[in-house]
């Protein structure tokens, strides 16, 4: 999910789509707290771990 933020994040940039832009902030952001959230050793989703 971090991965496919920056890439939406790189492309909005590149191509100057704001949607893109913001898609890539959402998504970067989600992907930073469901690692972080996994590494505190909650349980997201079910799992017990997140990456």
């Amino acid at each position: 999910m971090i991965v496919i933020g920056l890439v939406l994040l790189l492309l909005g940039l590149v191509l100057g789509i704001g949607i893109l832009w913001s898609a890539g902030v959402i998504v970067l952001i989600v992907g930073v707290v469901l690692l972080l959230l996994g590494q505190m050793g909650h349980p997201v989703g079910s799992r017990s771990h997140y990456w």
